[in-house]
């Protein structure tokens, strides 16, 4: 007796890797095709290009399935409950940011009544993620880069931009290091390099309409996604503004720090008063964000100060697990101890009971620590927040210098790039 099959898929493009999966799934019995409704799709991902009509019309045309049902959620698990095939089929490639959780509810569903899950290895170069992410850009596609790079990789390297020609230099630099290419996947606006760009203390003077201005240069020039430093985020009335005012630019997540009064940089530790807000209080703040979204995609992470503040990381812990369950999309962890030994103990922690959750550090102070140290641990975005900043105040203070120094700017000149160079470094400026 054939088998019963079942597979869920959107068809944005009918591919290559989608014939192989869809053939390779009818080996295995009859085979009921799910198709993903608009609604299913929407806030999980890029809205389907074509509506649910002119994607069922494409499949119908073709002899890839026996039978075609909608399926009207992201998940399997309704359909298959429904259906109970002896098999659901799905690429091997499991999403990053999703992946995990619907996996699992898939898996707790056949068990219910012994179906079995087949994975077929998806067609290199061909799934809709790699497809899609050359679409032209868009403010809805610009924010979900952000979730699609942690998908594709599960893990994403950032640095911090304070400027478009920064922004160009990330968006252009990559390096080829034992044979794989090395890049950053994205760009942090930082609060504490847009206050010292300004000469202003880091201390929130800044307003967010002034950085947000100075920052569409930036989204003008480049693709990648920005997650954007959003301080204690405020009074909660102003936050949801804050939530609205980024989404509409197009940046992909905004990380807010569990503090309370006048903002003080963390790194000056327990030297200065640093004040905590209340768990329930900065959960009804982070339920207030979420709430102002106009779609699913765009994020909202947490950034915890209880180390910084001289607590424990049972304390540290302790909010993570408060701030996710009011719904907030990631964790950062934050010290400035050198040895990065607490930040270790809290990563085990939380991965010992959150898989998914996306987890985020910032290596300033315990910065010996490669990278692949904490992408093992399970660390998923690391940001480096303020080196290009940093590192070009000595250049322009020793190129200053020595003009005073020498009444002229021959030996100034040696660290400089040509103005040939400055000339072409813009694309449309000759």
């Amino acid at each position: 007796m054939k088998k019963n099959v079942y597979i869920g898929i959107t068809l944005d493009f009918l591919h290559p890797g989608l014939v192989n999966i869809l053939s390779e799934a009818r080996k295995f019995g009859t085979l009921t095709v799910g198709l993903l409704t608009d609604e299913a799709v929407v806030g999980h991902r890029n809205k389907p290009l074509l509506s649910f009509e002119q994607r069922l019309k494409i499949l119908k045309s073709t002899k890839l399935y026996d039978k075609i049902v909608p399926q009207n959620e992201w998940t399997y698990a309704p359909n298959v409950l429904k259906l109970k095939p002896d098999y659901v089929v799905h690429g091997s490639k499991w999403s990053f940011h999703y992946g995990n959780k619907i996996k699992k509810e898939l898996l707790d569903a056949l068990k219910t009544y012994g179906g079995e899950l087949k994975e077929i290895a998806y067609t290199e170069g061909f799934d809709n993620l790699t497809i899609t992410s050359n679409s032209e850009s868009t403010s809805y596609n610009r924010i979900l880069t952000l979730r699609n790079k942690l998908k594709s990789n599960g893990f994403i390297r950032v640095i911090e931009a304070h400027s478009a020609l920064c922004g160009v230099i990330i968006e252009n630099l990559s390096i080829n290091k034992e044979g794989k290419k090395r890049e950053f996947d994205g760009m942090w606006s930082s609060s504490l390099t847009d206050s010292t760009l300004n000469a202003m203390p880091d201390i929130e003077a800044l307003d967010i309409s002034t950085r947000l201005s100075n920052l569409k240069h930036t989204l003008d020039v480049t693709k990648k996604p920005i997650i954007f430093d959003g301080d204690t985020g405020g009074k909660i009335e102003h936050f949801v503004f804050t939530v609205k005012n980024l989404e509409r630019e197009g940046i992909s997540a905004v990380i807010i720090e569990d503090k309370v009064g006048l903002k003080k940089n963390s790194l000056f530790g327990t030297s200065v008063k640093q004040e905590q807000d209340t768990i329930e209080g900065f959960c009804n703040k982070i339920k207030a964000g979420k709430a102002a979204q106009t779609t699913e995609i765009f994020s909202i992470y947490a950034r915890i100060e209880s180390l910084i503040c001289g607590k424990s990381v049972d304390d540290a812990l302790e909010r993570a697990f408060a701030y996710t369950g009011a719904g907030v999309d990631g964790i950062m962890i934050h010290s400035k101890e050198k040895s990065g030994e607490d930040i270790k103990e809290f990563v085990k922690g939380f991965r010992s009971k959150d898989k998914i959750t996306t987890l985020i550090i910032v290596p300033t102070t315990y910065n010996h620590i490669n990278e692949e140290y904490w992408i093992d641990l399970g660390v998923n975005i690391i940001i480096y927040a303020n080196h290009l900043l940093r590192s070009s105040y000595p250049s322009m203070l020793d190129t200053a210098r020595k003009i005073l120094e020498d009444s002229n700017s021959v030996r100034a000149s040696e660290n400089c790039i040509s103005i040939k160079e400055i000339l072409t470094l813009i694309p449309g400026t000759k």
